[in-house]
């Protein structure tokens, strides 16, 4: 292998459980999991099954005969880790690694090792840190050293007896407390710095979708940034920022390329997350990226859907649907895609690959940026006479008033005429 990273021979598993209300196909269920899995360079993944289970067994998860027969599996292939698809308890965890001797990551546990491993601004690992400790607090059952051998890993730490288990939390309450410190004045810092932005007369256009939907390959395409915009679950995770000014004489704005959605977002994560994508709860336009030719679309789409809610962005906040990867479809969807996207209101269907369909987007973000208007207070000294003539010439102004240091003055305005007035 060289001086490169050891890799890890990894097992991926979903548990398929008769009865449990699932709208999801499995199948694609385990597609999604083996995609998470590519996303750490050091794993190969040796193979992957959906495992059906007629009810989840308390202490090792799988029956007998199962545990059994994937034990031989796993120790044919040589497998270290095996990824399990779902939610394991601590004991399952414990059990299950003991039984088949590799160590073993369940979902949250894979998600948070992605996360650390992307997160690039200061406050995003902070905030992985914080969700990586939480959920560690609550399966202090053993030591989980198996990534953080090879890179800084997450340090999951546990020991043999109650009173190393003890210590050991109060080492992460003493921990996550730093942490909430540091975090407070990176956010200070933030706020700081968006106050700034604030000022900067520019609409703010925030990229959304599930993971892997391609917003990144569409910001490179609108931006020319060399963003990583790999096949890949959670290609980006910190939301990045360009000024770019929009074809065809349109405005200038601030677009934002946010972290991918995906179901079953651990809360944790959710929560840790949130300061990253506090740049979609200010942007004057949300543009919703779906991969349309995902056999999940439409549940992706409500995934999404559902996150923003929980964020608490606002409904009343213009968006703008995008029906990403239409150069995949055959033919024939590619027609009644287009049909569907062509009747719906503010749908618009594109290839960020290959660029069909752009041009109709961009003139899109200018007339839906047109569109919104918001009220602010403007004052002017009296001196400023050119200003307010342009305003009441452009019928911006809704009141006036006067006092000693010059006009104060009530206007509504969208995001274009507002850049229009500060480049006066």
């Amino acid at each position: 292998m060289g001086d490169g990273p050891a890799v890890t021979r990894a097992w991926v598993l979903h548990p398929d459980i008769s009865g449990k209300d699932r709208a999801r196909d499995p199948g694609l269920a385990l597609e999604e999991a083996v995609s998470l899995a590519h996303a750490l360079p050091e794993l190969e993944v040796l193979g992957a099954e959906v495992v059906r289970l007629p009810r989840p067994h308390p202490g090792k998860l799988f029956g007998k005969g199962k545990l059994a027969e994937l034990g031989e599996r796993l120790a044919a292939e040589e497998v270290e880790l095996v990824l399990i698809d779902g939610s394991v308890s601590p004991v399952q965890q414990r059990n299950l690694e003991r039984e088949w001797q590799v160590k073993l990551l369940d979902r949250t546990g894979l998600i948070l090792e992605i996360f650390s491993d992307r997160a690039a601004t200061r406050e995003g690992v902070l905030q992985v840190e914080m969700a990586a400790l939480s959920y560690q607090r609550t399966r202090l059952v053993r030591a989980w050293t198996h990534l953080e051998r090879q890179r800084g890993g997450l340090g999951f730490v546990g020991g043999p007896g109650e009173t190393q288990i003890e210590a050991d939390r109060r080492a992460i309450d003493e921990q996550l407390v730093r942490l909430r410190r540091q975090l407070a004045k990176v956010v200070k810092t933030r706020s700081l710095h968006r106050a700034a932005r604030a000022k900067v007369p520019f609409p703010i256009v925030a990229l959304v979708g599930y993971t892997n939907a391609g917003k990144s390959t569409l910001f490179n395409r609108l931006t020319g940034a060399e963003v990583m915009a790999k096949d890949m679950l959670f290609a980006t995770l910190d939301p990045t920022m360009r000024k770019i000014a929009l074809p065809g004489g349109g405005p200038e704005i601030i677009l934002s390329d946010t972290v991918g959605f995906i179901s079953d977002l651990p809360t944790e994560l959710v929560a840790a997350f949130r300061a990253t994508l506090e740049e979609v709860l200010e942007a004057d336009l949300i543009c919703h990226v779906r991969d349309i030719s995902h056999p999940e679309t439409e549940e992706q789409a409500e995934d999404v859907a559902a996150i923003m809610a929980s964020l608490g962005v606002l409904e009343t906040t213009p968006r703008i649907e995008i029906w990403n990867k239409i150069d995949r479809l055959s033919e024939d969807e590619l027609t009644t895609v287009r049909t569907r996207a062509a009747r719906a209101d503010g749908v618009h269907a594109i290839s960020a690959v290959t660029g069909e369909g752009l041009e109709a987007l961009t003139d899109a973000i200018t007339d839906a940026l047109a569109g919104a208007t918001q009220e602010e207070e403007l004052r002017l000294a009296y001196a400023e006479g050119r200003a307010r003539a342009w305003l009441y010439e452009k019928g911006l102004v809704e009141a006036e008033a006067q006092d000693e240091d010059g006009y104060v003055l009530t206007v509504r305005w969208n995001a274009i005429q507002k850049a229009q007035f500060e480049g006066l």
